[in-house]
């Protein structure tokens, strides 16, 4: 039996509307009657991910979230983190100064400071807008020091110029951290340790649960390991081709209860 679901939000925990249908939070609420345990995995921090979590009555100690994409895995009602795996400010500097020589915009997220940039453009106030976080302006350079904690850096344009900045980074950066685009106008940087699968299975390790116990479901490329660490690995069907060819099961999309669906199938037998 499957004791921990790990379930991605955009493009498959939420429709296309960004609403969580109601047999899927009644199905989750099937299995969490069964003790199995239901955890959010997302590119958010925990202060963005409070309504899905209270919708679904996930605000209780004992309740996980692996948030930005796994680099900090914290109790969903107090805020503590069980684990983390973060960058330093001199990280940071490295990285806002490759974004001006590639013309791009660059945020970053610290654990004190929440979203913080050099200037805002329309993705940082969308980033902030989804996540009820204020922006802080700073300057990297000055005001950040070397030792600060930083939980992830991201690059952040419209697509085509993103794009085109992604065609040039340096081999390093590759070396050096974890690189994966979240949405189309977001490139995210982060510990080269830091995905969902590594985030899932230390949460799994921590609770005492069995990979071959765990499932999780996906449909972008942040959710690519994920889907391969579970013991059963859950692809939405308007996932991409990379995501759905690992996937031990692909579900149907996440506008038609994709995952009520699997859940149904894979976990309360029917």
């Amino acid at each position: 039996m499957y004791k921990l679901i790990a379930l991605d939000m955009d493009g498959t925990l939420f429709n296309s509307d960004k609403q969580i249908t109601d047999r899927t939070k009644e199905t989750l609420a099937q299995a969490r009657a069964l003790g199995v345990k239901i955890v959010l995995a997302s590119g958010r921090p925990l202060a963005g991910l409070q309504p899905p979590l209270k919708e679904l009555d996930l605000i209780h100690e004992g309740e996980y979230v692996l948030s930005f994409n796994g680099a900090l895995i914290v109790d969903a009602k107090t805020g503590e983190a069980v684990s983390k795996c973060i960058l330093k400010g001199s990280d940071y500097k490295k990285l806002f100064k490759l974004a001006q020589e590639l013309g791009v915009h660059c945020q970053a997220f610290s654990p004190s400071r929440g979203l913080i940039t050099n200037e805002t453009s329309q993705y940082t106030e969308h980033e902030a807008s989804i996540n009820q976080i204020d922006i802080n302006i700073i300057n990297p350079l000055t005001d950040i020091t070397d030792e600060e904690d930083i939980i992830k850096v991201m690059f952040i344009d419209p697509p085509e110029i993103l794009d085109e900045a992604i065609a040039k980074l340096p081999a390093w950066i590759k070396g050096d951290f974890n690189v994966f685009k979240s949405a189309p106008f977001f490139l995210e940087i982060t510990h080269k340790d830091v995905d969902k699968g590594a985030g899932l299975l230390h949460l799994a390790d921590y609770l005492n649960i069995k990979q071959s116990e765990t499932m999780a479901c996906g449909d972008q490329g942040n959710d690519y390991t994920m889907i391969k660490a579970a013991g059963l690995g859950v692809a939405m069907e308007n996932g991409i081709d990379k995501v759905k060819a690992i996937a031990d099961y692909v579900t149907d999309t996440n506008d038609n209860d994709g995952v009520a669906k699997a859940i149904e199938k894979f976990v309360l037998n029917r």
